[in-house]
C-alpha cells in the first residue's frame, strides 16, 4: 500500500482516542472542473482544507487521516503547508473505488485499532466541507455508545415506487433519512467488517451498508445537519460560499 505521511510529528495521546478519515480519493467530474473538486476554492481556502479542519477542532479525534489519490500529490502538500492551521495529518493513497479507499485507510490504522490505541473511526467525504465540530463529535458519541452512528436529515418528500417502475408503492414503515458522513463505528469490527467485505469482494453503497452486512452491531442515527451538504454541481460551490458569508455561521 502506497501511503505517505505529513512531515509533522505525531503528538503522544492517552489512549484510547479515535481516528478521523477523509476521504479526497474520487474525481468529482460533475462539478466541471479539470481538477478533483476537493481541491477548488471555497472562500479562501481549497474544500478539503474545511473538512480537515473542522475534524482538528474535535478533542477526541487523535489521529487524521486524508485519503488521496497520488496524482494530487502537490496538493495535497500544497493544503497540508498552508490551510490546516498546524494540524497533524497522515496520507494514504486510496484505491480504485471508495471502499478500496476506506480499506486503506482502515488497513493503515491497523496496529492502533489492534493494540486499542484506536477505539471508534469515523469516515468522512472530502465533498462534504460544511461538516461541524459539533456534528463530528455527535457522532463520535453516539457511535462509542451503541457500536455505529450515522447523520442524515428526514427525507420528508421521498415515496416509494413499485416493481414495476410507474405506480406508487406502500411506504416502508419508519422514518426514512437522507444519510451524510461522517459515518462512525468501533474500529475493531470495523476493520473486520471491511477485510470480510475484500475477501468476499462485496461492494457496499457506504460505510454503513458494509457494516450491515458484515457486523451485528446496531447502527444508530444522529440527526444531521442542513449545511453538510455534498458538492456535486457548480451550484453547490455557491450556495456553500453563501453559507460560509452568513453571519451566523462558526467556523
Amino acid at each position: 500500500m502506497a501511503e505517505r505521511k505529513s512531515r509533522r510529528a505525531r503528538r503522544v495521546r492517552r489512549a484510547p482516542y479515535a481516528a478521523g478519515v477523509v476521504l479526497a480519493s474520487g474525481a468529482g467530474t460533475r462539478v466541471g472542473a479539470a481538477m478533483n473538486k476537493v481541491y477548488l476554492p471555497l472562500a479562501g481556502r481549497r474544500l478539503v482544507s474545511w473538512s480537515l479542519g473542522a475534524f482538528a477542532r474535535v478533542p477526541d479525534i487523535g489521529a487524521l487521516v486524508l485519503v488521496a489519490r497520488p496524482q494530487d500529490g502537490e496538493l495535497v502538500e500544497w493544503v497540508l503547508d498552508r490551510e490546516v492551521d498546524g494540524a497533524e495529518v497522515e496520507v494514504v493513497y486510496g484505491g480504485e473505488t471508495r471502499q478500496e479507499s476506506e480499506l486503506r485507510a482502515l488497513r493503515h490504522l491497523a496496529s492502533r485499532i489492534d493494540d486499542g490505541t484506536v477505539d471508534t473511526v469515523l469516515l468522512h467525504d472530502a465533498a462534504r466541507p460544511l461538516v461541524s465540530p459539533a456534528l463530528i463529535a455527535g457522532v463520535l458519541h453516539s457511535a462509542r455508545e451503541h457500536g455505529g452512528a450515522i447523520p442524515g436529515l428526514p427525507a420528508e418528500d421521498v415515496v416509494a415506487v413499485g416493481d414495476d417502475g410507474a405506480t406508487l408503492a406502500e411506504q416502508a414503515p419508519g422514518p426514512i433519512i437522507r444519510a451524510q458522513t461522517p459515518q462512525g463505528f468501533r474500529a475493531g469490527p470495523l476493520l473486520a467488517a471491511y477485510e470480510q467485505a475484500a475477501r468476499e469482494e462485496f461492494l457496499g453503497t457506504d460505510t454503513a451498508s458494509c457494516m450491515e452486512r458484515f457486523s451485528a452491531l446496531p447502527v444508530h442515527w444522529v440527526r444531521g445537519e442542513q449545511q453538510n451538504f455534498k458538492i456535486t454541481y457548480p451550484h453547490d460551490l455557491v450556495i456553500a460560499e453563501q453559507v460560509l458569508a452568513a453571519a451566523e455561521y462558526q467556523t
